[in-house]
Formats: C-alpha cells, structure tokens, sequence
C-alpha cells in the first residue's frame, strides 16, 4: 500500500512541474503593468507595451485557470503502466463525462441533492467552470480522484482481448465504455457528498485561520518530514493548488491578487493570513546553505574540494529553484536524525516568519518563487518584511550549520568528505576502477545511463514497475537480490539510493524523466528482442521436432 501512495504522489509531480515557468511568467507580467515599476504611461491601457504584456499574462495563466484538466491529463503519465498517451486520453474524455453528468443531475435534481446550478459560478456557490461546463468546483482533487479511477481501469482492461465481432471496442474504447458507466454513479455519490466536503473544507479554514502559528509549524514540519516517503506531496498539494486553505489554491490566489497586495500599505499578514502555508520554501533557500556549510565544515581538509564539488549544485538546485532532494538525500540516508532535525528547523524558520508577519507564495526556490512572484513586485510598498524574512533566514542559516555541525561532530556521522565515511565522492582512479569491474563507467548521455541503470536493477525482467518523480527513478523489482550494490548506482550518477522491501527508489537528478524513457524504450527493446529469439528455433531444435 504505502509502495502505491508512493507512486500516486510522484506521479502528481508531472503536471506540478508545469506550475514554477507559469509562475514566472505571470509574476512578471503582473509587475510590468503595475506603474510603480515601470511608470504610468507604459501601463496605459491604449499603449503598446501594456497590450503585449497583457497578452502574455494571460497566455501565462492558462495552467492556472485549467488545474482540474491538466491533473487529470497528467496523472496518468506516471501511473499507467502501458500506453500512456491512451490513458490521458481516457481520462480527459471520463473527467469531461463526469462533469457534463454532475451538471445535468445538478440542473435537474439541484434541489434534492440542496445545490443552486442557476447561480454565477465561484465565490461561496461552490460551483466552477471547468472547460466550459458548470460543475461543482472539486479543483484538483476531483480530477486526481477520477483520474486515479480510469488509469486503473486502463491498466486492468486496455489490452483485454473481446470477441471478434466487438473487436472495434477493444482498447481505449474499452476503458472509456467501463468508464462511462462508473461515472454515472461517481457524479451522483459528488454531487451527494461533495457539498459535505465543501462544508467541511470551510471548517479547515477557519480551524487553520484561528490556530495561528501551531498551524502553520505542523503544516511546514509534515512537508519536509514526509519527503522521503514522498507522501509530502499530498500534504501542500491540497493547500498550494488546492481549496484546503483558500479558494483556488494559495498559488492561484496570490497570482491574481498580486497586484492589489503590492499597493496596498496594509500588512500583507492581515491582507493574506493563508500566506503562511506557503512559507516551506524558505527551508530550502536558507536551510540548504547552512547544511552544505557544514557538511563542507565537516569534511576532512584534504576532501574539501571534491566535497565542494558535490555540494555546489547540489545547493544552487536547492536555492534557485527549490528542488532539495540531491542535498537533502546526502544526509537522510547517513542519519534519519539529521532530516528529523532537519524537519523541525525548517518548521520554526516558517512559523517564526510567520509570527513576524511574513506572507506570500514562497514554495519555491528564488528564481521560480522568491523574486517574481513575491520580493521584486511586493519591495515598494513592504519591504520591511522581506529585510525581515532575510534577516530571520541567515540567521536560521547560521542556525543550521551550527546545529548540524554539532550533530555531525557529536555523533560522529559519516557525511562525505569524512574520514572512515562509507558515502563519499568518487575519484578519478575510484572511477576506473568501477570502469573495470562492472564494464561501463558514468555514461554521458541518459540513454546510456538508463542503459547502466537498467543493468544494475537486474535487467528487465527484475522490473515490476517503474514509475519517476521529480528527481527520483521508482521500481518495483521482483527480486532485490538480483540488483547490484548502491556503489555500482552511485558510480552511474546517482545521488543515492533507497531500498524497501521490493521497492528501489534511484535518486536521479532533475533528467530523471529522460532516463525513465530511456529505460522504458530499452525494456520494450529486450522484451522484443527476447519474444523474437525465443519464437525462432534453431535447425537442430527443428531436426529433433520433425524427429519426434
């Protein structure tokens, strides 16, 4: 069970990964036509330059305003096990089907099931339009759900095989018919109890609302500690795109209220209290420095170079655009203690900010969220806070390489670059070495990588299933046995690896969904390539059948 949450969770970060370019996109539009930046006359409405940039916002907005659409196309990128691209069309056609028949019964049962469909859509209706059609307004979470249902049904019965005369239904047609007929219960069970839930959500928010600070610690405390499981995803995913803490999701909210926020003078804390539940990111701008600061502190003199080697990038990730996994996997696997304390820094960092009156949209990293979407167009009018949220930053930085170098010293953890360590950077000659004995060294290119990859899991036929997140490969094997040791991955590129049971998470990098291709393409290589030999015999194996 938890192997499948893991699995539903990466797969939700392959249309997340759209959301950082589209917010950078309308974060600067949004500052380009605000006259504080650029003046009143290039903000006029009749003038060019404000018709261009307008024009762009709203080409930016368009994963926004299509949330719903885009989960339930993308979620079965990552959970169809065969024919991806049919999946998504599947599910497009069932989500679709779903809404038009919410809106039907809707239209013609509202009262029964205590729903208004003649009202506007948004604000308390608890309606919205999704691709033209009134519904009710589940934002992502209806879409993951139904989604979820017919990539199942899609891996069940795509290749099903029916009697010649229904042939022409076989495949999709298949999917889409079983679909079809389970959502005609699924929009009526929504429209039963989806109210309820609305209902519901609204009691969250005011909960969140009145408990303050602790709500915010336990919100930031559960998105870091839950990383390594990857079930973090369902923690922020319902705040951040989501309705658990505002309409539309923190994101959607700060985006188009980001010009009003920026000239108004009254706190953003009282403008924006849901603010605070999209302040993790300040973990991994400030945070990261310090852990690699220390690790760097940590690490034998004569290893301090290759040492920096690793953890220059892997903080510039971490930084610039918010991917933490490389740095923070470099010490989760040498001690669960340092991501624990790790966790709880990275909670007190974003409720003492939040304490201080720091708010926005700060999931990110700086170019992707700190600067477009909150320092650069919210400076004129606050910019106390953001020196605030600075000045508490490096101070937690500071925090976290003396914390951590304690740790590391008092425990005597093996970090890289330490004496004795187990983890460590590989050299030129530890290359070679690894060259000779496994028959390949680091590839250049991820088809040769995947090549390596695929090997060291034992070859195809160990692979149950493979599925990828942001940056991290994840496999079911039939037998772990047969897989090669987490040197022999390490010296492939990987920044680590994680072993459970049967499942294998390789932590790739940022090119992980190339490698996933590649190893996919060279999975249905060998399989062909095995049918084929094995559906030809030799002469001798013919001699002895005809013999027989």
């Amino acid at each position: 069970m938890l192997s499948q949450i893991q699995r539903f969770g990466g797969a939700m970060f392959t249309p997340v990964l759209l959301f950082p370019f589209a917010g950078m996109v309308v974060g600067i539009a949004i500052m380009l036509q605000n006259p504080m930046f650029v003046g009143e006359t290039l903000t006029a409405p009749d003038n060019l330059f404000a018709q261009i940039v307008h024009i762009i916002e709203e080409g930016g907005w368009t994963v926004f305003r299509n949330m719903p659409l885009i989960f339930a196309i993308g979620l079965p990128i990552g959970l169809a096990k065969q024919a991806q691209g049919r999946a998504c069309m599947a599910a497009l056609v069932s989500f679709m089907t779903w809404n038009y028949l919410i809106n039907a019964m809707g239209l013609t049962w509202g009262d029964y099931f205590g729903v208004n469909f003649n009202v506007e859509p948004g604000g308390q209706s608890g309606l919205a339009m999704i691709a033209g059609i009134k519904t009710l307004d589940t934002s992502i979470i209806g879409a993951i759900i139904i989604s979820g249902l017919v990539t199942s049904i899609h891996n069940h019965f795509f290749d099903k095989q029916l009697p010649v005369f229904l042939g022409i239904f076989q495949g999709s047609s298949f999917v889409v018919i079983i679909a079809f007929l389970l959502m005609i219960p699924c929009a009526w069970l929504t429209l039963l109890l989806w109210p309820k839930v609305q209902s519901g959500i609204l009691s969250m928010q005011h909960f969140m609302l009145v408990s303050g600070s602790l709500g915010v610690w336990v919100y930031t405390f559960l998105e870091r500690i839950l990383i390594p499981t990857g079930l973090h995803h369902f923690v922020y995913g319902p705040f951040v795109f989501g309705p658990a803490a505002i309409e539309g999701g923190i994101q959607v909210y700060w985006a188009e209220h980001l010009q009003a926020f920026s000239q108004s003078t009254e706190p953003l804390k009282s403008l924006f209290p849901q603010g605070g539940f999209a302040l993790f990111g300040n973990s991994k701008v400030f945070g990261s420095m310090g852990v690699a600061m220390a690790i760097y502190a940590t690490a034998a003199p004569q290893n301090r170079v290759k040492v920096a080697g690793l953890l220059i990038p892997a903080t510039l990730t971490a930084v610039l655009v918010g991917i933490t996994e490389p740095l923070e996997f470099t010490f989760l696997f040498i001690s669960p203690l340092l991501f624990a304390v790790h966790a709880l820094l990275a909670a007190t960092l974003a409720t003492l900010m939040y304490m201080a009156g720091v708010v926005g949209n700060m999931g990110g990293g700086l170019l992707d969220s700190f600067l477009p979407q909150n320092w650069i167009p919210m400076f004129h009018n606050h910019a106390s806070m953001i020196f605030t949220q600075i000045g508490i930053g490096l101070v937690f930085t500071g925090v976290w390489f003396l914390v951590f170098r304690a740790v590391i010293l008092r425990l005597n953890l093996k970090t890289p670059g330490r004496e004795d360590s187990e983890i460590k950077l590989y050299s030129k000659a530890d290359y070679q070495a690894q060259k000779n004995a496994t028959g390949h060294g680091k590839p250049s290119s991820a088809q040769g990588q995947a090549a390596g990859y695929l090997q060291a899991l034992g070859g195809h036929a160990n692979i149950l299933d493979l599925n990828n997140c942001a940056t991290r490969l994840r496999i079911t094997l039939s037998d772990m046995a047969l897989t090669q040791s987490d040197d022999i991955f390490k010296a492939l590129g990987a920044h680590g690896v994680v072993r459970r049971g049967n499942a294998i998470q390789v932590i790739v990098g940022l090119h992980v969904p190339q490698v996933r291709d590649q190893i996919e393409t060279l999975i249905k290589h060998d399989a062909f390539t095995q049918s084929s030999t094995s559906g030809a015999r030799s002469p001798t194996e013919t001699s002895l059948t005809e013999a027989v």
